[in-house]
């Protein structure tokens, strides 16, 4: 961070990003590019990627753009707005070479990416791609402990059942601790990952997009902290939220099941005021689903931002 937004000393009560385009529609890099740096200039803190390979529904089919490349490219072209995944499945990477994706990004982005991480639930990409579907979370139990152990201690010796490294190192080392984020409401990812990871992503339909939504989905996860040994108070806790932008027709979306939430509408003081009560739920940092994704639609909502910070 460049000018101090972001860290202890701003005076919003949290920090807001916003997601890129993935499959509303296909947009070329050089508009992608375009709306990073619409993100940047309007005082956003972070910077959002899906990663996913291919959707399949009544709707048609339709594929995002590989998202490592894609937060490289982000990381080369921005100064200072935070990058991530949301979230990326281990499913779709070795394990250990996931790693050392993160710590090449992270390097690229001189220290600024966050490693959001889940286990996958879209089966359509896995069939596709050629990927195991089953087992998916005794899958991420292993990728994860090769992730985090190599981010961590650089090296790692492992014998799984489903995953086999031997003497790994991760090298170059990356220049700091990069931030692991876990994505997932269930019981069995969280016992997993809370342990371990410095952040937690809610994704708006698990809460229905609204604050009463919120608070029940938080005093869960707030639970599942203290069932695993975690004080709730030392965890990071984003959200996305799902925000309607002047011309938006109805966000088109992956799956039905991740659709199922309303949009928040409203001039840019009224998701301002919204935002400040998921601040108050402790929400730490938020990642608005936009509809429509465009530049336009981000400067709009740079109003936002300004909103935050008087």
């Amino acid at each position: 961070m460049t000018d101090g937004r972001g860290d202890g000393d701003r005076r919003r009560p949290l920090k807001v990003g916003i997601q890129l385009p993935e499959v509303e529609r296909e947009v070329r890099w050089p508009e992608l590019a375009d709306i990073a740096r619409a993100i940047e200039d309007s005082g956003f803190d972070s910077i959002w990627v899906g990663d996913h390979l291919l959707y399949r529904d009544a709707d048609g089919t339709r594929g995002p753009w590989e998202a490592w490349s894609l937060m490289a490219g982000i990381a080369a072209i921005t100064d200072r707005v935070e990058i991530g995944p949301l979230v990326a499945s281990t499913s779709f990477h070795a394990p250990a070479m996931l790693a050392k994706k993160a710590a090449t990004v992270d390097e690229i982005s001189g220290g600024r990416f966050i490693l959001g991480l889940g286990a996958g639930w879209n089966r359509t990409e896995y069939d596709g791609f050629g990927f195991p579907y089953d087992n998916r979370v005794s899958r991420f139990a292993e990728a994860f402990t090769i992730i985090r152990t190599l981010l961590s201690e650089g090296a790692i010796d492992f014998d799984g059942d489903y995953y086999t490294v031997r003497d790994c190192e991760l090298l170059p080392s990356p220049a700091r601790r990069i931030p692991l984020m876990v994505g997932s409401e269930g019981p069995r990812m969280l016992s997993l990952s809370l342990p371990h990871v410095e952040m937690w992503n809610g994704w708006h339909a698990w809460y229905g997009n609204d604050l009463e939504g919120a608070q029940s989905l938080l005093t869960r996860l707030d639970g599942a902290c203290r069932e695993n040994g975690r004080d709730p108070t030392t965890l990071t806790k984003t959200i996305a939220v799902l925000v309607g932008a002047p011309g938006g027709t109805g966000r088109r979306h992956g799956s039905s099941d991740r659709a199922s939430s309303e949009p928040f509408v409203g001039s840019p003081a009224l998701i301002a005021d919204h935002l400040r009560g998921l601040a108050v739920l402790g929400v730490d940092h938020v990642q608005l689903v936009v509809d429509p994704i465009t530049t336009a639609s981000v400067e709009w909502l740079g109003a936002v931002v300004a909103d935050l910070d008087n």
